[in-house]
């Protein structure tokens, strides 16, 4: 019986950091990100458009975070937040990434 519990306390805490990752990802997006991604103006993939961001996650998230840092095609270094760490860039990949 101790181990049912003990799953479902794992389970549980793996839901809710996933769940506080997501609204993270999701804070940054709107904060930073909607502006061009909820768009695709100047050509920034859709968020939450799989096609779009198939192709960029096969890359892997180290090439995406350096992409979001050096800036790339109209996104400026930094995309449009000067003040995200790496973590919160992340996250907000990851979100966008996300399929809705």
């Amino acid at each position: 019986m101790k181990k049912i519990y003990t799953l479902a306390a794992i389970a549980t805490l793996a839901f809710a950091a996933n769940a506080s990752a997501q609204d993270e990802g999701e804070a940054v997006y709107n904060k930073s990100c909607m502006f061009c991604h909820a768009s695709g103006v100047g050509g920034a993939p859709r968020a939450h458009q799989d096609a779009a961001w198939k192709s960029l996650m096969d890359k892997g998230m180290d090439a995406l975070l350096k992409s979001v840092k050096d800036g790339k095609g109209n996104m400026p270094a930094g995309g449009m937040c000067s003040s995200c760490s790496d973590d919160e860039f992340k996250k907000a990949i990851a979100f966008m990434a996300q399929k809705k």
